[in-house]
């Protein structure tokens, strides 16, 4: 395959993708409750999708869906052109979080407490790749260099950090493995205000840089402006509105789509606008 074929591959796509929960109810029998529901969308290499909706949208089990933390009722997970692999053997777990992972919304409950920054990065090195320990440590200086921390931060463990450290270190953790697709699920929902700009401005500057693809799960539009070229709306497990986040911001069809917007302040609003430079050794 030539390289413009590969890269006409979207780097990930969800086929009509459907996840059903049965709930026991106090009286005998279950009931179903439908959390995803015929869900379609692709993302291209390198490119940034957001899924925006309010708690309960069906959002958090679509991203979970996506990494294989659950499992989908029906339809199809597609990374790099190749359906997901599914299998629960050690090597088809190692592969898959080759393919994707997962930076979540609280970076304290994420990460050992026990570690040092150091040895949170260090073991997923070790485990998905065969360098040596002098490399292993290269590769973890390099990872940290990344995400603006430095060998201060080595011997720390989480608690010692303020929560934009742990969520760059939680970044650090999801890239160790070189995945393709990484699924931020509400990763900056946790942070004060200007440390969000800060690690937005970073997630823009890693996708620069390694040409990962994300897909940003959130409920603020006003945040996803600055990382997603294009942007789902979903509302009671279905898309509702979908197309370039600018359009979307700017002139939303939905009427579910115009009320999350009407709950937002509008001062301030420029789209792509990047809010600080993120400091080396910032929040």
């Amino acid at each position: 395959m030539t390289a413009d074929a590969i890269s006409a591959v979207p780097a990930l796509a969800v086929v009509h993708l459907r996840k059903v929960f049965r709930v026991r109810r106090g009286t005998p029998g279950h009931d179903e409750i439908v959390a995803v529901d015929d869900v379609s969308f692709a993302v291209p290499r390198s490119g940034s999708l957001a899924v925006v909706g309010e708690s309960g949208s069906g959002k958090t089990t679509l991203a979970r869906m996506i990494v294989g933390l659950e499992t989908p009722t029906s339809g199809q997970i597609v990374l790099g052109g190749r359906p997901r692999v599914t299998s629960t053997s050690r090597r088809a777990r190692a592969a898959r979080a080759r393919q994707v992972q997962m930076v979540f919304q609280d970076p304290y409950s994420s990460l050992d407490p026990q570690q040092t920054v150091y040895q949170c990065l260090d073991e997923v090195v070790r485990l998905h790749s065969s360098l040596d320990r002098p490399g292993r440590s290269q590769r973890v200086h390099t990872l940290l260099a990344q995400v603006g921390l430095d060998e201060r931060h080595h011997a720390v463990r989480p608690s010692s950090l303020s929560g934009g450290q742990r969520q760059r270190v939680a970044i650090a953790r999801a890239l160790a493995t070189e995945p393709d697709v990484l699924i931020l699920d509400e990763a900056v929902s946790a942070l004060d205000v200007s440390v969000q700009g800060q690690v937005l401005n970073l997630l823009a500057d890693l996708r620069a840089e390694l040409g990962v693809t994300y897909v940003f799960v959130s409920h603020d539009l006003a945040v996803v402006q600055q990382i997603a070229e294009t942007t789902i709306v979903m509302h009671r497990g279905r898309i509702v509105e979908e197309g370039e986040t600018d359009a979307i911001l700017t002139d939303p069809q939905d009427p579910y789509t115009q009320r999350l917007l009407s709950a937002l302040p509008r001062p301030g609003w420029r789209p792509r606008r990047r809010i600080a430079e993120a400091p080396q050794n910032g929040a």
